[in-house]
């Protein structure tokens, strides 16, 4: 079977590797040249120099870019993936953007005859790279029915939400909870540090409780030891988090503590971190 995997960035690149590793026929493609190369270089895979050009003769058409303009452009764009499709092709966008996109992609694929999933992921980069993605899911069952083995071959688990733009709406919430959970994770180790507590030892034992999380699991060593050179950037989170805000402004949701910490973060881009790790909260209160 041949897949068109469109974006090869710390996401894109490994999840388009175990398309390939599952023993499908992957041609990519990449706004930067070098790094489709490079991809086919390391997996022995196809690369194209435009999203038609790429999509041509799919089953399947895998997209994880930037934000709405980006999807806009590589799919719905003069050369974009839609415009080379077949009828019977399956869309599935990983990024995360907004759900009005996601309807709107929905509604011009089924146009000609192609099917469409919005599928944000959850896991980082390290999830994307052990084929370890949550993946949230909207759009019709059929569609799900035929890409979830594909999709497996990135993830532990999918789930379709609801029609399109549940997917997006879902992203939008596990952004919310993160942005709650990670903020109170930095206030807790500034307060031990301050204290005077030994932070692993704290860690060793109050995960084992309540307040365990994965955050804790995986980001408190990093955290005390003020390294954040890795990871989801802040950059990216204040994208999502201004997704799920702007959002919120059209459904009455009120969202005070992911505002909140959408400022914190604006503050940790300020101190030029803002392609630090999401972790980086403590960095600023450190610094106070």
């Amino acid at each position: 079977m041949k897949v068109a995997f469109i974006g090869l960035g710390v996401m894109g690149y490994p999840m388009a590797g175990h398309l390939k590793n599952a023993g499908l026929d992957v041609c990519v493609y990449n706004r930067t040249t070098e790094k489709a190369e490079a991809w086919c270089k390391e997996y022995e895979g196809d690369m194209a120099l435009s999203p038609k050009e790429a999509v041509d003769g799919c089953a399947f058409v895998f997209c994880c870019v930037g934000n709405d303009n980006d999807v806009r452009q590589v799919i719905l764009g003069d050369a974009g993936a839609l415009t080379g499709m077949s009828a019977g092709t399956i869309l599935i966008d990983h990024t995360t953007a907004s759900a009005d996109l996601a309807r709107e992609l929905s509604k011009e694929a089924a146009e000609v005859g192609v099917g469409f999933l919005d599928a944000p992921v959850s896991g980082g980069q390290a999830g994307a790279e052990n084929g370890a993605l949550t993946v949230m899911i909207g759009g019709d069952q059929a569609n799900y029915d035929s890409a979830k083995p594909i999709i497996d071959a990135y993830s532990k688990f999918s789930k379709l939400l609801g029609p399109a733009g549940s997917g997006q709406l879902a992203k939008m919430v596990n952004q919310i909870c993160i942005a709650g959970i990670v903020q109170g994770l930095a206030e807790g180790l500034n307060f031990a540090n301050k204290a005077g507590l030994d932070g692993e030892a704290l860690i060793e034992t109050i995960s084992k409780g309540a307040a365990g999380s994965w955050q804790m699991d995986n980001r408190h060593q990093t955290m005390l030891a003020d390294e954040y050179e890795f990871g989801f950037a802040v950059d990216w989170m204040r994208k999502d988090l201004g997704i799920a805000i702007q959002s919120a402004k059209s459904n009455g949701a009120q969202l005070p503590v992911a505002s909140m910490v959408d400022g914190f973060y604006a503050e940790i881009q300020a101190m030029g971190g803002g392609r630090w790790d999401t972790s980086s909260l403590l960095a600023r209160l450190m610094k106070k």
